[in-house]
């Protein structure tokens, strides 16, 4: 007995769009087919306003429990939760958004009560056939700890564990990641290093999602690995044009055979935000653009060449957050600052060493992360 499994990017919708009418005929149709579909729930339940609204970098998304008429019009069996927005709303938004899971039937993964609750593999039985998920994130706003709730982090040495414990429960083991560089259509050199250090390890395939645009994908030792998903639906604006495109992967899951997928192209309109399957030229465009993505991933040269460029378009962004810049009061003033290049003038080069050891070494890394949270918490 074969089992059909979906998987899709993110999935985000925002309050003013619950009440909308956003998937097209084929697009339900298409998920009515497979016995499980999988989309990582980037926005968490929130009841209580802003109350529960967490310090952070980067903007906070919110919806409420209207988008489970969503998730089960498209029969959305499983999500994943370990992603960079979980906690924006606190443990309460957390909370809320598993307990809509739990009262709608659908599946989570990927958080839990503290950091080993959320590293325990979600097992799914379906055909006869056992699935296991591991879902992590990279550690950014919403990572548990040992005695607080909240998403299960990227580690590799935690991360392997998990990927052999679900090995030796399962006949499938899906590895889903939420990590990546925004609108960048790569992975970084790190990536693909750990990616396929997973494949090699006791995954079946890999799977990544949260840049907002679409990549490659590669075959490491016959297991695929996609790098990124795209965006499924997201009803926010955005001048990004990579922001309206995503993928679909489709595993066919028999036991005893090697996984089986395809890559099933989509797009949001614009104004509506309305989910379709691309069909025709549309299709194939977007597919092409796949292959050219993977073409660069799986040549070592290529890749470390766009990595070299991306670096340097994106230089000035984090430069200009690691000065003291970033917390000068009013956009005005920060431009002046900018055009006398005064981002130069904070960034001598014994400046510069400095940050750089703190950052590379793994020893002062802990420190310093552990400093300056402890600083951010007072």
């Amino acid at each position: 007995m074969s089992v059909t499994v979906s998987i899709s990017g993110d999935f985000c919708i925002t309050p003013s769009y619950l009440a909308a009418n956003l998937f097209s005929n084929n697009v339900s149709e298409l998920f009515q087919q497979s016995h499980l579909n999988i989309v990582n729930l980037e926005c968490p339940v929130n009841k209580d306003g802003e109350q529960h609204k967490i310090l952070k970098y980067g903007p906070h998304l919110q919806t409420n429990e209207d988008i489970f008429k969503h998730l089960k019009q498209l029969k959305i069996g499983a999500v994943t939760l370990a992603n960079n927005h979980i906690l924006d709303y606190g443990v309460q938004g957390l909370q809320a958004t598993i307990d809509a899971c739990r009262k709608n039937g659908i599946v989570f993964t990927g958080v839990g009560s503290n950091l080993v609750e959320a590293g325990v593999p979600k097992i799914i039985e379906q055909n006869g056939l056992k699935i296991a998920l591991v879902n992590f994130c990279e550690n950014e706003w919403s990572i548990a700890t040992g005695d607080t709730a909240g998403a299960n982090p990227l580690d590799v040495i935690d991360n392997l564990r998990q990927i052999q414990s679900a090995r030796v429960a399962a006949d499938f083991v899906l590895v889903i990641i939420h990590g990546g560089h925004e609108f960048y259509n790569l992975p970084s050199p790190r990536m693909v290093k750990q990616y396929r250090f997973f494949a090699e390890h006791g995954a079946d395939a890999v799977i990544a999602h949260h840049t907002h645009c679409i990549s490659g994908m590669e075959l490491h030792k016959g297991i695929p690995i996609f790098y990124g998903l795209g965006n499924m639906i997201f009803t926010k604006a955005s001048e990004y044009p990579g922001w309206y495109n995503g993928l679909i992967v489709q595993f066919n899951l028999q036991k005893g055979r090697p996984v089986q997928w395809q890559l099933i192209p989509l797009k949001q309109e614009k104004e509506t935000y309305q989910l379709q399957l691309l069909e025709g030229t549309e299709k194939e465009n977007l597919l092409q653009e796949v292959r050219n993505y993977s073409a660069v991933i799986t040549t070592e040269e290529k890749l470390q060449s766009e990595w070299n460029a991306f670096v340097n378009k994106r230089k000035a962004q984090y430069l200009y957050v690691f000065s003291a810049m970033n917390v000068i009061p009013g956009r005005y003033l920060k431009g002046l600052l900018k055009r006398l290049g005064f981002i130069k003038i904070l960034f001598p080069q014994k400046y510069i060493t400095g940050i750089v050891n703190y950052i590379n070494c793994e020893a002062h890394l802990d420190v310093s992360k552990a400093a300056l949270n402890k600083q951010l918490k007072k």
